[in-house]
């Protein structure tokens, strides 16, 4: 009797023990304390369209005004553009446009790059994002994230102040008993020719150097050398999800000077970039900042409507 029970009670354990092994079956497939992440979601765009296709022969002929006096056969070779030269077209691809005439030369480039994550926890869009957000402070329109790195030079600049605020309280002691243009002893004291030269500020009252009349990193004006506010690098708000547009008048050699209106824009994981540039025959002619920025901003929203297409 006490055999049998004994039977019956082993069989009991084996059962329940089978009975919680088949329910914890699915829970048991995960590792212990490890949380499962999610993949971002992919990107919009998995292609990109033939940039040297993208923009319409009738915008070109309003950007490339010079192709106008060439035959139908150049013209026709001008408006095919040349393809960048690229190594993965899925991700990047570019096509560029010049024209020519007696007063000046305009061209007309394209940038389309596609961005991917390969970061599981990173979608392309947050990667696009971070990628343009670089471009745009390159530009000098926006300030770059708060780094450690940026931290502890904060703080050493502060340090820095300290320091010298400490040697200017040293040194005011012996600046208090002295008046501007007099000595120690409290006499006049005239101004030499050395003095100026070596006093950092004197060439304020010689006014500008011809260096200092030079045009070279200049940026913005109306075309006549004054600068207008509507006209600076600034962000644009009402192109794809986020854009910028960067102006900047350089010297081309020792002559003629060259304008670039750059427009770079997001949508979604790609970013587009758009750079018109001119330059007139002649020194003298400033390329005019309102018209090339209008016309580049004007295929930027073309290529935004290409995209959404």
């Amino acid at each position: 009797m006490a055999f049998v029970t004994g039977t019956a009670l082993l069989a009991a354990l084996v059962v329940g023990c089978s009975a919680d092994s088949g329910t914890g079956g699915s829970a048991a497939d995960g590792k212990p304390g490890e949380e499962t992440v999610a993949a971002a979601a992919p990107g919009k765009y998995r292609t990109l369209p033939d940039p040297c296709r993208a923009v319409e022969t009738s915008t070109l002929k309003d950007l490339l005004p010079g192709a106008a006096e060439l035959t139908e056969e150049q013209q026709q070779k001008v408006y095919e553009g040349t393809a960048s030269v690229t190594y993965n077209t899925d991700r990047r691809v570019g096509c560029g446009w010049k024209s020519e005439d007696p007063s000046s030369s305009h061209t007309l480039f394209i940038d389309f790059e596609r961005v991917v994550s390969y970061d599981p926890a990173v979608s392309d869009d947050d990667r696009a994002r971070e990628v343009y957000t670089r471009q745009e402070t390159a530009a000098g329109l926006s300030s770059p994230s708060a780094t450690p790195d940026a931290a502890k030079s904060t703080e050493n600049a502060a340090d820095k102040n300290k320091d010298e605020g400490k040697d200017e309280d040293k040194s005011k002691e012996k600046d208090e008993g002295k008046e501007a243009g007099k000595d120690k002893d409290g006499k006049k004291q005239t101004p030499t020719a050395s003095d100026d030269a070596s006093d950092p500020t004197s060439h304020a009252l010689t006014g500008p150097t011809p260096e200092d009349d030079s045009t070279d990193g200049e940026n913005t004006d109306d075309g006549a050398g004054t600068p207008d506010e509507s006209l600076q690098p600034r962000v644009l708000d009402d192109l794809g999800d986020s854009a910028f547009l960067d102006d900047l008048l350089t010297r081309a050699g020792s002559t003629a000077q060259h304008r670039t209106v750059k427009v770079v824009f997001r949508t979604s994981n790609v970013i587009v970039t758009v750079e018109y540039a001119e330059q007139p025959a002649v020194s003298t002619v400033v390329p005019d900042s309102k018209e090339l920025q209008e016309k580049a901003q004007a295929l930027a929203r073309k290529l935004v409507e290409k995209f959404s297409e």
